[in-house]
């Protein structure tokens, strides 16, 4: 986290090759786009280490250049233990990669997951599904709710943090 920053938040999927770099992605142009990029940490990784090192998948950089959202610079990790005390909010895409972040999260830092789509209760849905075994009309869809829950999230954390 920059030393600036009020607040961190770290996107997790299962390899940190689609669901949660577009996450990073989407959320970092909006931060940037509102002037915040100082303000906000933001970072993604995964919770299974199968793609470590890699960038985001093909059909994920596809998807989002076509909405001006570049993630090639992404590289995929594993979430750590320390991510749970550097990161102020850990964003699960699905209850799948909840659990498995809950059993690693140190209780007293539990309070800092969530689902992602808590942020967009308008989705109609709790999870962001996994498009990686599907066609592009899933990458797409990942999108769409994707930016609908990074507006929900940066205006919570507006009012948070007095943004």
């Amino acid at each position: 986290m920059t030393r600036e920053a009020a607040v961190s938040v770290l996107f997790v999927c299962m390899g940190n090759i689609c669901r949660s770099p577009t996450a990073q992605g989407v959320f970092e142009n909006l931060v940037e786009n509102e002037g915040l990029s100082g303000r906000i940490h933001i970072d993604s990784a995964g919770t299974h280490a199968y793609h470590v090192g890699e960038g985001p998948d093909s059909r994920a950089l596809q998807a989002a250049l076509r909405r001006g959202v570049d993630l090639s610079t992404q590289r995929a990790r594993r979430v750590a233990e320390v991510d749970f005390q550097r990161f102020d909010l850990v964003l699960a895409m699905d209850r799948d990669n909840y659990s498995d972040l809950l059993a690693v999260c140190p209780t007293e830092q539990a309070g800092k997951l969530r689902l992602f789509l808590e942020f967009a209760p308008e989705a109609g849905t709790r999870e962001v599904p996994d498009p990686y075994y599907g066609g592009g009309t899933g990458f797409e869809r990942v999108l769409d709710l994707v930016e609908l829950a990074a507006l929900g999230l940066l205006a919570e954390l507006r009012q948070q943090y007095r943004l």
